[in-house]
């Protein structure tokens, strides 16, 4: 049984420039799925498009105020983050667990941190890909205004990288879970369908009963969507969080503290195969 740690004779250069070499495989492989290609890449941007479509009108008052089509991008943008790191790689490594992918790889030299950097190389290119195209029909489609200013998109950058890591960590502890491939969909959908309408993707965060933003307020996904709200709408719709401002250093902490979950979880679940394999 394999544990994570480096194989024997491979220098962290050599494990980093393998894991990057991983990346174009697991690329072709991700695209390869059409499943995973519309329920991960697709998917925030088909929510948004219906959502945009069926809510109109405006929100806020005076000169802040903003269309719909704007007010739901940031939650589509934080969904699609969560989606493409946790339901995206843990559904995507136990399907690999299942069919004997991991088995066959745990009998070569490649290290599970190789592996790992294939993965996550995977993730923030599919990630970054889907929310161009997201970004790019709110602008097309719906006329949305993008921030123009530095700060905010040094804001956007920063949550989208701490976020994305947390979550594919995450994703790859999560794949633990699932005992056979076939039952990976159903162990996971439910579990991140139930965080995003919870944690303000879908539904107005402040609109939720206290104890269910509470809740919420446990898990990445609900600091991600604050996050990404404090980059693209106006500096005045901080006064509607619960706690009346956008509260970026604590948006910071939390993901920094899942990041490290992630990190732990991950190094402490993950086996090339299952314990009773």
């Amino acid at each position: 049984m394999t544990a994570v740690t480096a194989s024997p004779g491979f220098t962290a250069a050599r494990t980093v420039r393998l894991g990057i070499r991983r990346i174009g495989f697991e690329l072709r492989q991700y695209f390869r799925a059409g499943d995973q290609v519309f329920f991960t890449f697709l998917f925030p941007t088909v929510m948004y498009l219906i959502f945009a479509t069926i809510f109109t009108g405006d929100v806020g008052q005076g000169p802040d105020s903003v269309s719909m089509a704007t007010y739901y991008l940031p939650g589509l943008v934080a969904g699609g983050i969560f989606l493409s790191g946790v339901q995206g790689l843990s559904i995507e490594i136990a399907v690999e667990k299942s069919d004997g992918t991991l088995k066959r790889l745990g009998s070569t030299p490649i290290s599970p941190a190789t592996y790992f950097i294939g993965k996550i190389g995977e993730v923030f290119v599919t990630a970054i890909l889907q929310i161009a195209l997201l970004l790019t029909v709110a602008v097309v489609l719906y006329g949305v205004q993008l921030p123009a200013d530095a700060e905010s998109w040094g804001r956007f950058a920063w949550v989208f990288v701490l976020g994305l890591l947390a979550c594919a960590l995450l994703g790859i502890a999560l794949s633990s879970v699932p005992r056979s491939g076939k039952t990976a969909s159903a162990v996971v959908i439910p579990v991140v369908l139930l965080l995003q309408f919870i944690s303000g993707v879908y539904i107005a965060f402040t609109t939720l009963p206290e104890w269910l933003q509470n809740v919420a307020s446990v898990f990445p996904l609900k600091w991600i969507a604050q996050g990404m709200r404090a980059a693209i709408l106006p500096e005045s719709f901080g006064a509607a969080e619960p706690n009346g401002s956008w509260e970026l250093g604590l948006v910071a902490i939390a993901l920094a503290l899942w990041l490290v979950a992630g990190v732990i979880l991950s190094r402490a679940t993950f086996r090339w195969i299952r314990r009773n394999g």
